[in-house]
């Protein structure tokens, strides 16, 4: 959190319903502007709120995981990446350093799983479309109409977002998993694992069902 304060930009932190000690050391923190559910809603629930608060005073939000892999100064990467593109755009922070030996098998399966599914439901070609370290635009994600409300959201997101034509590039960013035992992490593999299958399959339904629908129109329509 304090090297996230030397950007010197606006702090949101959304708690997502936490049962331990959360709420206390949060109360205990300065300059941040704090959102609490009632009862753990899920990471994407926790992101909506978020852009939600960050929308009615800017244009554009990054989100960074709060289980330390990430480091806040890559986000003046993003940020000058998001500078060079023509319009609005999502800007994805890709991690580095993937091979760490802290890094969890299942991350690194889980990423190549994610990507080449991301593609085939008519998404981005990305190298780490599970990386939480992101810029989004406002309001056009929040337009986006995603459904998911958990660690899927961010999947949905980006592939949504390749639909309509709103674009999803990457920039590198740093990370460093911490040895096992010390990294908090609510991630489920068989759990998440069988959501992530539910929301591919419903997002490869939808791609197939609108590009046979527009295949079906008109020349004249299609535009």
């Amino acid at each position: 959190m304090q090297r996230a304060k030397h950007l010197h930009l606006p702090i949101i932190v959304v708690d997502d319903g936490s049962t331990d000690a959360t709420p206390a050391v949060l109360n205990r923190l300065s300059g941040i502007q704090l959102a609490r559910h009632s009862r753990n809603l899920g990471k994407g629930a926790a992101l909506l709120t978020g852009m939600r608060i960050a929308a009615r005073w800017a244009q554009t939000v990054i989100t960074i995981d709060a289980d330390g892999q990430h480091d806040p100064a890559d986000a003046m990467q993003l940020l000058e990446c998001a500078r060079k593109l023509a319009r609005p755009g999502i800007v994805v922070g890709v991690r580095t350093g993937m091979s760490n030996r802290f890094v969890p098998e299942t991350s690194r399966i889980g990423r190549r799983f994610s990507n080449l599914w991301v593609r085939c439901a008519g998404g981005p070609r990305l190298s780490d479309s599970q990386s939480g370290f992101r810029l989004y635009p406002l309001p056009h994600t929040l337009r986006l109409g995603a459904r998911s409300r958990r660690f899927q959201f961010e999947i949905e997101v980006l592939v949504k977002a390749r639909w309509i034509g709103l674009p999803v590039v990457e920039t590198p960013v740093s990370v460093h998993y911490q040895p096992p035992g010390q990294r908090v992490s609510h991630f489920q593999p068989g759990l998440d694992f069988w959501r992530n299958s539910q929301v591919f399959s419903r997002l490869i339904f939808q791609y197939i069902t609108q590009s046979a629908s527009r295949r079906s129109l008109p020349s004249n329509e299609k535009k």
